[in-house]
Order: C-alpha cells, then sequence, then structure tokens
C-alpha cells in the first residue's frame, strides 16, 4: 500500500528492484548521509544510548547540549531565544494552543499545513481563515478579528507559512508584517521549508523577505533542511520562556534525547560553514524548474525550490501516470489529487536537493515528457497499471 525506498539516502535509491531518480525525500541541504554527520550521530549514540535524558524537559530532561543547540538556533535566525521541540508537528500545535485565550482570535491562512490547522481547531476563542496569500482578505479578516478581540478585551494571532510546501510559494510575509501597527497582533510563521534554503546564511524566509524581526513566534523543523528529527521556536526571551512552560506537547513528552540534539549541532555547524550546500540546491532546482518551463509545464507560482507540476487528469489516471513514471522512467515523485486540489487536477510536487545531479534533472524532464505525452493521449484512461487498483 504505501511505497518502500531501499539504499542509502541520496538523489537516487530502490524502488521495486529498480534504481530511481528520488525527488520526494526532505534533505534539502544534503545532510541525510553526510559522512560527518553519519559520524556524529554514530558516535553520540554510542556514548549517549537513545534514553537519556529520561523525562520531560521540565523535570528531567535539561542539559548543556540542550540549551547549546537553542542559543545556537537563536542567534542564527535573529532572536532572543529558542525552545527546541521533539517534533514539528506537535510543537506548532501546542505553541499555537498555548499562545491562544478563549478571548483571543486567530487569523490564519486557509491553505496552511495540517499542523497549523489543527492548532487553530483547539482554539476556544475565534478562528478567521484569509485566502491563500490574499492581502484584502487578510485586512478583511483582522478587521473581523479586531472587532471580535476589542468586544472580549484579548488579542490577535496572525499564523502563515514562510514556504507553503505543496505550491511552493513565500507567505506574503512582508505584507501581513506591514499590518501589525494597525491591528496589534503577534505574528507566528512556520517556516519548515524555508529555513537552510531562503535568506542570507539560510535563515530563512523572513530574512528572505527583510521581515524577520515582525515575527514574534518563528518555527522551523529538523525535519527538512537538517534531514533529522525535531524542531525549534525561536523570539523573544519572555514569549520563548513562557512556550517552555505552556506546551503540553513538550511538557507532557520526553526531551529530545541526547544524539539527535548533538547530530543536530553538527548539521547547524555544516550549513554555516558550506553555504555551497544551499548554493547547489538552488542550481538543481532551477535547472529543474526552468527546464520544465521550457518544455511547456505549468509549475504555478512557486519562487522557491518547491517544484510542482499541474497536470490535467482524474484521480485515477494520476495514479496510473505516477506509477508509469515510477516503473517505466525511473523517475519518483509524490502525488496529489482531489480533494487537497480541484477536480480534474492532478500535482506531482518534487523536492529538489543539493545532491541531486544534473543527469537526475535530465532524466526527469525525459520522463516528464514522455508521461505528458500518453496523459494527453488518453493512455491512462482505462489500462490499470498501478497493481494496487487491480482486482
Amino acid at each position: 500500500m504505501f511505497p518502500e525506498l531501499t539504499g542509502e539516502i541520496s538523489s537516487r535509491m530502490m524502488f521495486h528492484g529498480k534504481e530511481v531518480v528520488i525527488w520526494s525525500i526532505n534533505n534539502y541541504l544534503g545532510l541525510a548521509n553526510h559522512p560527518e554527520v553519519r559520524k556524529t550521530d554514530a558516535e553520540a549514540a554510542k556514548k549517549w544510548g537513545l534514553a537519556y535524558p529520561m523525562g520531560a524537559r521540565l523535570m528531567t530532561g535539561e542539559t548543556p547540549l540542550h540549551k547549546e543547540l537553542e542559543s545556537k538556533l537563536a542567534a542564527h535566525v535573529y532572536k532572543q531565544a529558542a525552545a527546541v521541540v521533539n517534533y514539528g508537528y506537535p510543537g506548532v500545535v501546542s505553541a499555537i494552543d498555548a499562545l491562544l485565550s478563549r478571548r483571543d482570535a486567530v487569523v490564519y491562512d486557509a491553505e496552511s499545513h495540517g499542523c497549523i490547522i489543527d492548532g487553530t481547531r483547539l482554539h476556544i476563542g475565534e478562528r478567521f481563515a484569509y485566502k491563500h496569500n490574499d492581502l484584502e482578505s487578510v485586512i478583511h479578516n483582522l478587521e473581523r478579528a479586531k472587532k471580535w478581540t476589542d468586544e472580549k478585551g484579548g488579542g490577535i494571532l496572525v499564523v502563515t507559512e514562510g514556504v507553503f510546501g505543496m505550491r511552493g510559494d513565500q507567505g506574503i510575509l512582508k505584507e501581513i508584517a506591514a499590518l501589525k501597527k494597525k491591528y496589534n497582533f503577534r505574528f507566528f510563521v512556520d517556516d519548515a521549508h524555508g529555513y537552510g534554503t531562503l535568506g542570507e546564511g539560510g535563515r530563512g524566509a523572513g530574512v528572505e523577505q527583510g521581515c524577520q524581526d515582525d515575527i514574534d513566534v518563528y518555527f522551523s523543523t529538523f525535519a527538512k533542511s537538517f534531514a533529522c528529527t525535531g524542531g525549534f521556536l525561536a523570539g523573544d526571551a519572555d514569549i520563548i520562556q513562557y512556550l517552555q512552560y505552556a506546551m503540553r506537547s513538550q511538557i507532557h513528552a520526553k526531551s529530545l534525547p541526547m544524539p539527535i540534539v548533538e547530530g543536530n549541532l553538527k548539521r547547524l555547524e555544516l550549513m554555516l560553514k558550506h553555504p555551497e550546500y544551499k548554493d547547489n540546491l538552488w542550481r538543481i532546482a532551477l535547472k529543474l524548474q526552468n527546464g520544465l518551463k521550457e518544455r511547456g509545464f505549468d509549475i504555478g507560482d512557486t519562487n522557491t525550490v518547491v517544484t510542482p507540476v499541474y497536470l490535467k487528469g482524474t484521480p485515477f489516471e494520476a495514479t496510473q501516470l505516477v506509477h508509469d513514471m515510477r516503473e517505466s522512467h525511473g523517475v519518483f515523485t509524490s502525488m496529489i489529487v482531489y480533494p487537497v486540489i480541484p477536480k480534474g487536477m492532478i500535482l506531482l510536487r518534487m523536492i529538489p536537493t543539493a545532491v541531486h545531479t544534473d543527469a537526475d534533472v535530465d532524466q526527469t524532464l525525459n520522463a516528464f515528457s514522455a508521461v505528458s505525452e500518453k496523459l494527453k493521449a488518453g493512455a491512462y484512461q482505462d489500462t490499470v497499471l498501478n497493481p494496487v487498483l487491480q482486482g
């Protein structure tokens, strides 16, 4: 049912016994299998084991290495303080929950990641969703939120993403930040796909857009550019300290294991030492994106390395096309269909990395041309190629 990839993590792995080019792994800077990372991870696991430290951070989970990682992350993203979390998804859900009271309102992008949506669902005050990256809709919903909070005596939290992981477009952070003086809100940005890929030194979408100082709570995961586990929140020291004491997903969960902390310190060090990793990521991403556009493919409004390709077809055709691409052309992509995107559309989302090669891109472009022609000719409408759909 679920695809199984085997072999060393890289731009090419094994799928059904065949080598395929992989565009579905969050390994932006190529650190997943970096020899220094592997060495640090192995030595840290041997030194500490996976149990240390035992207990939640508030109880027995504090260590000098946790604090060192937080200090270095905060400095990197130009914030006073940072707090590491054991997983990104519950970290965001819990942070949003902790930042809101029953008298507060939350305003968020309607196409936000599931962790943001689920975080807002926990809120027992008022929720307002604005149309994706639509400034007029942002203002309209801020007006609604202000009216409500003025009556209740609460405040407003605005939540969006630095980079939207499906479309590949950046959130309109600078435009939203410009509204802070008028509406007096706190600004929360989930920059999972922006940290490491955007901004000077990989500092993310806020730095890229020149509005990092206006972001009150900055979040990123370790699962994308660091190719590891966990994440962090950064902001003013008082906000971060409050979150460390209030995030239920952290105060009721085990602290991040020491090998992961030490491994993430090494990953941060490598990102700072080697700007060429980010440079090569962008070289590959632009080669892929420009090649797709030259062949007439619609890649939407991406202004990041995330590369979507929009095709027309049914979910059945999408399944056949992806199977054909993997089995016949050796290219592995992720598929998104209705209800995530409108009916009649197929989205193939690709994640370039610093370890992809020109040969990987060329093979992929040829594969897209081949399956696109078959899709237009109706070749995927009737014949069942994917064994999952047989029987």
